[in-house]
């Protein structure tokens, strides 16, 4: 479990590596698996874990140097990011009765779920735009809205915006800032700081959830 952990963070720090191999060897097919990715990160309960915010940072950055197109780039994950969302709401739609019946599903972590509902409880349907730049939330999120019958018309509404907000912010990010000298020469650690700030409102809920029940 360590050692997996460890090379999980690896493969999150060292992206652009990774990255590079992954276009030395399948060239053009890059784009299906970022598109596969970014799908499953939106799509998936059991998937939270893959990169999002850090893929995107930097594909943006492969983008600027020519590696790969940034209009195709932008385009196809901000597909995979509205149909993995669609797929996790009907999902959530579906196991809906389950869920409101006080049923535990084996694939799906409580904590996850009182955590996101939280974020609804805070923001209403603008958590589906928010929680774009959330980790772990944005994979739940539509969930929970399919959980609690959100009309898909005002789903799809708050996940179009928020997909290609969240889309366009970090690849155009990566595009214009991952090739700047200073951050070329520090991108390990940009990525760290990508992924530190991204989870701190996750953090910060844990952190009230527990001084509530406290």
């Amino acid at each position: 479990m360590i050692e997996f952990i460890v090379q999980y963070f690896d493969f999150l720090l060292h992206f652009d590596t990774h990255l590079d191999l992954i276009l030395q060897n399948y060239g053009f097919w890059t784009y299906l698996i970022l598109f596969l990715i970014i799908f499953c990160e939106t799509g998936l309960v059991v998937t939270p874990f893959l990169p999002g915010d850090s893929l995107l940072f930097v594909a943006g950055t492969f983008a600027a140097r020519g590696s790969l197109d940034a209009v195709w780039l932008a385009v196809l994950l901000s597909i995979a990011g509205i149909a993995g969302n669609t797929v996790n709401y009907w999902v959530g739609y579906l196991l809906g009765p389950k869920v409101a019946a006080g049923k535990k599903i084996r694939w799906v972590k409580q904590e996850y779920l009182d955590r996101t509902h939280r974020f609804y409880e805070k923001y209403g349907g603008k958590t589906i735009v928010i929680a774009r730049f959330v980790p772990i939330i944005r994979t739940f999120a539509p969930f929970v809205a399919g959980v609690g019958t959100m009309t898909h018309g005002r789903f799809q509404f708050y996940n179009i915006i928020g997909c290609v907000a969240w889309i366009l912010t970090f690849v155009i990010g990566g595009y214009y800032f991952g090739n700047m000298p200073i951050v070329k020469e520090n991108f390990t650690y940009v990525v760290l700081a990508i992924i530190v700030i991204s989870v701190i409102p996750t953090v910060v809920e844990v952190i009230r959830a527990r001084n509530f029940k406290a």
